[in-house]
């Protein structure tokens, strides 16, 4: 296995383990405060089921949609780097970086801070943008 694909599976494991925290982070909110939405849920802790989320657990529901809109992209466009051979050395720090974006985006996100947040999205951005670079550089090779 290269040192890219290497890099690659490290990221992808860490934002999957980053996504499952947002997951536990909201779980232990909702139990803490035995406050539920679901009937169900509500039900089996005896409590009456809420309307509205706690503060805490829709801020985390934002977050994780957020990650929705973007990490299958990562998944995607580094998939692709790796298929085609792209550049490896650029790839590797770019798989590093929009995975340290996506950590921070979720930090400044749950923490309510701006304009950390944005930078942060803004970065992960940056690093899809540079892969798509990256792709299209092998898929449209220069004619000569």
């Amino acid at each position: 296995m290269n040192s890219t694909l290497h890099v690659y599976a490290l990221c992808v494991l860490l934002l999957f383990g980053k996504m499952l925290l947002i997951s536990c982070y909201q779980g232990f909110y909702r139990i803490r405060h035995r406050v539920f939405t679901n009937a169900e849920d509500a039900r089996f802790f005896q409590r009456p089921a809420l309307i509205q989320e706690l503060p805490q657990v829709q801020r985390a529901g934002k977050a994780w949609a957020n990650d929705l809109e973007n990490i299958p992209l990562f998944f995607v466009l580094g998939g692709l780097c790796l298929a085609l051979d792209a550049d490896g050395q650029l790839a590797p720090g770019l798989f590093c970086l929009f995975t340290s974006a996506r950590v921070m985006h979720t930090l400044m996100y749950l923490g309510g801070w701006q304009p950390w947040r944005t930078i942060a999205y803004g970065l992960g951005l940056a690093c899809l943008l540079a892969m798509v670079g990256l792709v299209a550089v092998r898929i449209f090779p220069a004619a000569g």
